[in-house]
């Protein structure tokens, strides 16, 4: 089991769920006459056997049929010698070459014909296998076992669904993909299989929020009826048009007994602290106090100094939470948040801690919520009996992967940059190009401008990574020592990367070479050059949050990716160079990446599905209309006919769970 245990197959569930990669259709030998170079298989009764011994031992079979004859070549397998003979029938599959006199195929399969014993032809499934562990020995197995395998499976989607999409019988499906008689046995197979997933996941998300609105218990809040003219009067600018869409959204929400359950998703710079700001303004209206929890004491810090002057005139007073304040600052910022006295607390993680309480909290903000784990989130929510609840991200989400993903949310998204937001050129550069990086990042500095130099680890190591200590004192001794050149990573106590980032901010360091702690939130607007080494170890979603720090001031910005020469880097790198969209910059990792978790505490990791987010999306989509209609009609599931559904979501992991997830 061991071996198994490799591929994350530890249960017979999961050996059933593990769906073949790809499929080779042996059912009709070729003619030999007919061969192209490629794949191919052929039936043939051999006419000559050469063996060569040595250090690579090679069989040549000479196989003929009505049509023509090839060479059949067996590379490395010494077992095979004295095993084949002259007049004997063979089957072979394997790639054809068409190089010398006669036609080669290199033997991959092969299997011996007794006499004048028929060929029967198959499927053969092809399983995603490990060195230890090969395809075959798991079709083997499968084999073997598929009777037993479905036999656990209960059979619990609505007759009225499988009639309505002409699915098969679940058993039918199952041997359908692990043991199909024609392919369209495995895309019909598939499809039920992977509706019945989907409607699995869908139909937990739509109890879960039947329950959420049944239960209620959030303050209702009714600000005044001019209250938005009365908030964007006191502003600087004037809102874009999906900020204020978004914002309306919200103040409904908030009106609502039910906990509004939201999240916000907005591209780099697009305004989700104005949207937020709007949202505690609506809050205090209702004499409620909100909560902003951010993952790094860098973006809390931020966020209070932006939120604080947009909040004065309502009457808001901001308190800070950290882990590194003093001890009388804590005492004085827990003592106005219990008493009321404050209305809006901004932290990180030291918001959890059981001494921070709150006269009413009413509303949760939970910033870069991906960074913060299930039980986390749960826990600052707990600070209140039923507070409405708006996650924000500043990673683009693909729509595909938000309509499931938080299948029990209700999604936002901020699609308008506000005016003044300058394009940032990316470009993609090898790394033996550096020296002339570093020639623009001087003339970017002589403009009276700072530069981000970004790598992916703190340290040399045993990997050949660039690492920000080295980098700083490379590039600080060798190449800039005429220039002011900081440094700024993880493993610095928070006071001194407070300092740093102070400094850098202030303009007293011209070149911050940093780790990827400064990928969210870092607002320096005299920044305008990005430079990422090693920019093929950053997925595409991160590096675009990196160039996101540059662009937010009048100058015209650049993003600079240094990489190596590998083509398959370029060609991925090359995305983020051809668009400034982050929606299609995470499509598009989410196309080259597995798509990770749908639901529960798992915040990364392998796809737990057997459908696939992206090329499956329609398929949901009727999963999930479906899986609503039923829980409309029936919140409980307790009609006769759907009791079975229990179980359903019971065997879906993702959907049991998405009940029990915030």
């Amino acid at each position: 089991m061991a071996k198994f245990a490799e591929l994350g197959i530890e249960t017979p569930e999961q050996l059933l769920a593990h769906l073949p990669r790809a499929y080779r259709d042996w059912r009709v030998p070729q003619a030999i006459a007919t061969l192209t170079e490629g794949e191919a298989i052929v039936v043939g009764r051999i006419v000559g056997v050469k063996e060569r011994a040595g250090r690579f031992p090679l069989v040549t079979v000479t196989l003929s049929d009505d049509t023509g004859t090839i060479a059949a070549k067996f590379f490395g397998r010494r077992h095979l010698f004295g095993r084949f003979a002259a007049g004997d029938r063979l089957f072979v599959s394997g790639r054809v070459t068409r190089a010398g006199l006669l036609p080669e195929i290199n033997v991959t399969a092969h299997r011996e014909l007794r006499g004048d014993e028929p060929y029967v032809g198959e499927i053969v499934p092809v399983y995603g296998a490990t060195k230890d562990l090969p395809s075959r020995t798991i079709r083997t197995t499968i084999a073997k076992n598929l009777d037993r395998l479905i036999a656990t499976r209960v059979d619990a989607l609505p007759p009225a669904l499988v009639r309505k999409h002409d699915f098969p019988p679940l058993r039918e499906a199952w041997f359908g993909v692990h043991a199909p008689r024609d392919p369209s046995d495995v895309e019909r197979g598939r499809g039920r299989i992977v509706f019945e997933e989907f409607f699995g996941i869908a139909l937990a998300a739509a109890l879960k929020r039947a329950r959420r609105e049944a239960a209620g218990g959030a303050p209702p809040v009714e600000p005044p009826a001019d209250w938005y003219a009365r908030f964007t009067a006191e502003l600087p600018f004037a809102p874009t048009g999906a900020q204020t869409r978004v914002i309306e959204q919200i103040a409904r929400d908030m009106r609502r007994t039910a906990p509004m359950n939201r999240l916000l998703q907005g591209d780099v710079g697009s305004g989700k602290t104005l949207v937020a700001a709007a949202a505690i303004v609506v809050a205090h209206w209702g004499g409620l106090q909100s909560a902003l929890m951010a993952p790094t004491e860098i973006l809390a810090a931020q966020h209070a100094q932006k939120l604080a002057p947009l909040l004065l005139p309502f009457g808001i007073a901001v308190e800070a939470i950290f882990g590194s304040q003093g001890v009388r600052d804590r005492r004085t910022a827990r003592e106005r948040l219990a008493s009321g006295a404050a209305g809006l607390a901004v932290g990180t993680h030291a918001l959890l801690t059981e001494n921070v309480e709150f006269a009413r909290l009413g509303l949760v903000i939970i910033d870069e919520q991906h960074r913060f784990g299930v039980e986390q989130r749960a826990q600052l929510r707990a600070k209140s009996l039923a507070p409405h609840t708006l996650y924000m991200t500043a990673t683009p989400i693909p729509r595909t992967l938000a309509q499931t993903k938080y299948a029990d949310l209700d999604v936002s998204i901020i699609d308008e940059l506000p005016p003044g937001r300058t394009p940032v050129a990316t470009f993609v550069i090898r790394d033996s190009r550096k020296a002339r990086v570093y020639d623009f990042v001087r003339e970017n500095v002589k403009l009276g401008h700072q530069t981000y130099v970004v790598v992916p680890a703190i340290e040399a190591g045993e990997t050949e990574l660039s690492s920000a200590i080295a980098e700083a004192e490379y590039i600080g001794r060798e190449v800039f020592p005429d220039l002011r050149v900081g440094l700024l990573h993880g493993r610095m106590p928070p006071k001194e990367k407070e300092a740093v980032m102070a400094r850098f901010k202030a303009g007293e360091i011209d070149v911050l070479v940093s780790t990827t702690v400064i990928e969210v939130g870092v607002d320096v607007p005299n920044a305008s050059v990005m430079v990422v080494l090693d920019a093929e170890r950053f997925g595409l979603a991160t590096l675009h949050q990196l160039r996101g720090r540059v662009g937010r001031g009048a100058a015209a910005s650049t993003c600079v990716l240094v990489t190596s020469g590998n083509p398959e880097f370029l060609e991925r790198l090359d995305v983020l160079a051809e668009t400034n969209d982050g929606f299609e910059v995470a499509e598009a990792d989410l196309r080259m990446r597995k798509a990770g978790v749908l639901a529960g505490t798992t915040q990364a990791g392998a796809n737990d599905t057997i459908g696939n987010i992206v090329d499956d999306f329609s398929l949901y989509m009727q999963a999930k209309g479906s899986a609503e209609a039923i829980v409309s009609a029936d919140p409980e599931l307790a009609a006769p006919e759907h009791l079975a559904l229990r179980a359903l979501i019971d065997d879906v992991a993702a959907a049991r769970a998405l009940l029990v997830t915030a």
